[in-house]
């Protein structure tokens, strides 16, 4: 369970001020419509949406970008509120709803790396490799506000039956996986509107119908 810790510098981007440095904390922490209590965000035009009130990154990945980067990445380090481990992120289907602690999260779809996150890193490829990559972890709404702490389990409570998984999403539009475009049209209902209507131009692009 991590929140963020505000930094400055010229990696910060036009803000100039940044919440992507998130550190682990012992208490419980509230999750709620509008975002994690004692978190920050600083650019409100790409983050804080309701869609985006909280975000979970795996730590086999953070194990993995350690041994590819030659560094110590630690819980917090991709800028998640959720490390998780035992439960794959970007492999959680669009819409899936969860149940951590006292809070039900629902699935929303992938995160974009941005150059804040290769600054925080200080590694400038970081956007591409990581893009390249594409295990992205997942953003969530909060549908029933309540109390995380380091250690709560993740239950299941209901996935829908399309079984549009959020790194098939990325894929679609990020590294133009046409061979994904159909199966991912079946999952636009549960995207945020925002998210949906990128990702319905991806799929027109590739000739798939969409409504």
């Amino acid at each position: 369970m991590n929140v963020a810790q505000v930094r400055t510098g010229g990696w910060t981007g036009r803000v100039g001020r940044t919440g992507i440095d998130k550190r682990p904390v012992s208490s419980p922490v509230v999750f709620g419509p509008t975002g994690v209590g004692g978190d920050a965000v600083c650019d409100t035009r790409h983050h804080g949406a309701w869609y985006q009130a909280a975000y979970a990154f795996d730590l086999d990945e953070l194990e993995h970008w350690s041994q590819r980067l030659d560094t110590r990445l630690v819980p917090g380090n991709a800028g998640e509120n959720l490390t998780l481990h035992g439960f794959d992120s970007s492999s959680a289907v669009l819409g899936q709803r969860l149940r951590i602690g006292g809070a039900v999260l629902r699935v929303t779809g992938p995160r974009t790396p941005c150059s804040v996150f290769a600054g925080f890193w200080d590694e400038p490829r970081l956007v591409r490799s990581f893009t390249e990559r594409g295990r992205t972890g997942a953003y969530f709404a909060v549908e029933e506000a309540g109390e995380v702490a380091a250690g709560d389990v993740v239950q299941v409570l209901s996935t829908p039956e399309h079984g549009v998984r959020v790194h098939e999403v990325f894929a679609v539009n990020m590294h133009g996986r046409a061979d994904l475009a159909e199966h991912v049209r079946g999952g636009l209902g549960s995207l945020p509107e925002a998210w949906r209507d990128q990702t319905t131009r991806s799929l027109r692009r590739y000739g798939i119908a969409v409504t």
